[in-house]
């Protein structure tokens, strides 16, 4: 299987994280592509009319996109380890992936309005709407942190990511004074190998 990436992506690091603990991360061909609103990935297209990452081509040529779509894939070839089966714990994952993914929407957009857009063109009370919804989602992680289930499923996987992200973009705007349960949960994530072989660097 071929999976269109960039290094620093978390939705990308989503998919490394759910293959590696699915034992099937030697099954994924990296190809690395730059993929900005701006100049999207043309070589994607062909696979994913949108160009975006992750796009997964399958064996059969077939493909699937969006990182929760091939993480629940990847979670079908390797046994099922990462969704809860239906019923309240499949429902707290998917939310927990939803409000970890809406962090990382935040924090992506952010990236482009802060740093390519031209400074001339930034728009400040937008750029506050977005960090909003960061804390908020932050702050709501926080209150739900102690009482997250010990299998690491989706939800905390998408958290851990959005977490990482944060933590690589925004080391000046520190997320952990004020969210000690989430502080803890996240050191104790970042023990696990495909947590620390994923961690996005440059």
């Amino acid at each position: 299987m071929k999976l269109f990436h960039a290094p620093t992506s978390p939705y990308v690091r989503k998919v490394l994280i759910a293959a590696r603990e699915l034992a099937l991360a030697d099954r994924l061909e990296h190809v690395t592509v730059t993929a900005m609103p701006q100049a999207p990935a043309r070589e994607i297209a062909p696979h994913n009319p949108l160009m975006k990452i992750p796009t997964l081509v399958r064996d059969d040529g077939t493909s699937l996109y969006d990182s929760i779509v091939i993480c629940e894939y990847l979670d079908a070839l390797g046994g099922g380890a990462l969704f809860p089966p239906a019923g309240e714990p499949r429902w707290r994952a998917l939310r927990l992936n939803a409000l970890a993914d809406g962090m990382m929407d935040a924090s992506v957009l952010l990236r482009y309005e802060t740093v390519m857009r031209p400074e001339a063109m930034r728009w400040q009370p937008w750029i506050d709407g977005q960090f909003a919804k960061v804390d908020g989602a932050l702050d709501e992680a926080e209150r739900e942190a102690a009482t997250f289930p010990a299998a690491f499923d989706i939800g905390q996987i998408a958290l851990v990511c959005a977490l990482g992200y944060l933590d690589f973009r925004y080391a000046s705007r520190p997320w952990r004074p004020g969210r000690p349960q989430l502080e803890r949960w996240f050191a104790q994530r970042c023990e696990r190998e495909s947590v620390r072989a994923t961690a996005p660097v440059g």
